[in-house]
């Protein structure tokens, strides 16, 4: 498959999720996926494969970053396969680039893991979702893996703000929302100044501190995935248009979330013309070396 040309792309999308393997098996069970699937409006649709995710993005010419979440310590369920989703980014080198999920309760193998991945599969970012995972950003035990990252300069991702897993199930299907304080991530940037860092989603309901931790520290963005952009708060809107134009991302959290609905709204949002482009496609090539 030939290489991505990023002149020809419409826009790079860096938030899309494998949520299904080759051989059928889910990112979520039981009451988590179907919580999410209501929380989303996606009861009885069928998510797709990585290939269908490529052809997909091939259609309406764009890139889009793949990534799965390992969270199998705290919930018990095994993730999509991080080679799996590389292997078929690589066949789809026009339009995917491979992120990966690792699991930081899993201390040295996951230390290992993702030097590996990246050494021997060509991933180019890790995926964290810290409700999800049961951990804050800043506890230790996940510094070894944020070592490797920032000597490897690949960026790390954190989901922040509410989440729609387990949104709707009792109890919340057991996932707390504190660890996805944008501010707990302050620390990682601090710590290590060099990783390059992305803070997924309007932050909702941290949204300032998420401006503020982009604000100051040097190599920390925002990805606008998750929400439609008519329902951004008005400063995210503000300091996307200026302080943080060359900071904020375009992602669409597809499938549960499609580009097309998101760019369709975004469209109508009063983003300055010189700035629209670095959004969608030219903040994201420079972050990630394309």
């Amino acid at each position: 498959m030939s290489a991505m040309n990023v002149e020809s792309l419409v826009a790079i999308d860096v938030h899309t999720h494998a949520e299904v393997s080759l051989d059928g098996g889910e990112s979520l069970s039981g009451a988590l996926k179907s919580g999410a699937d209501e929380y989303f409006k996606l009861a009885g649709q069928r998510r797709p494969t990585v290939p269908e995710i490529a052809a997909f993005y091939r259609e309406r010419a764009m890139a889009a970053v793949v990534f799965t979440v390992d969270a199998e310590t705290a919930t018990g369920h095994p993730p999509v396969p991080n080679e799996e989703i590389a292997q078929a980014c690589a066949d789809n080198a026009d339009v995917l680039i491979p992120f990966a999920g690792v699991d930081p309760w899993k201390g040295k193998a996951a230390v290992r893991q993702a030097r590996r991945l990246v050494e021997e599969y060509g991933v180019r970012g890790f995926k964290f979702h810290p409700n999800l995972q049961a951990f804050f950003p800043n506890d230790r035990m996940a510094y070894g893996l944020y070592e490797v990252l920032e000597e490897l300069q690949v960026p790390a991702l954190f989901h922040t703000g509410q989440t729609g897993i387990g949104a709707g199930v009792p109890g919340g299907g057991g996932v707390r929302l504190k660890y996805s304080d944008p501010m707990h991530v302050d620390d990682v940037a601090v710590d290590f100044p060099e990783l390059p860092i992305i803070l997924a989603h309007p932050s909702f309901p941290w949204q300032d501190e998420a401006l503020a931790v982009a604000t100051h520290k040097p190599r920390v963005h925002i990805d606008l995935s998750g929400w439609s952009p008519k329902y951004f708060p008005p400063q995210l809107v503000q300091y996307a248009n200026t302080l943080l134009k060359d900071k904020v991302l375009f992602g669409s959290d597809f499938p549960l979330i499609s580009p097309d609905r998101w760019l369709a709204d975004f469209e109508k949002l009063p983003i300055k013309d010189e700035v629209r482009p670095k959004i969608l496609k030219y903040n994201a090539a420079r972050l990630l070396g394309l």
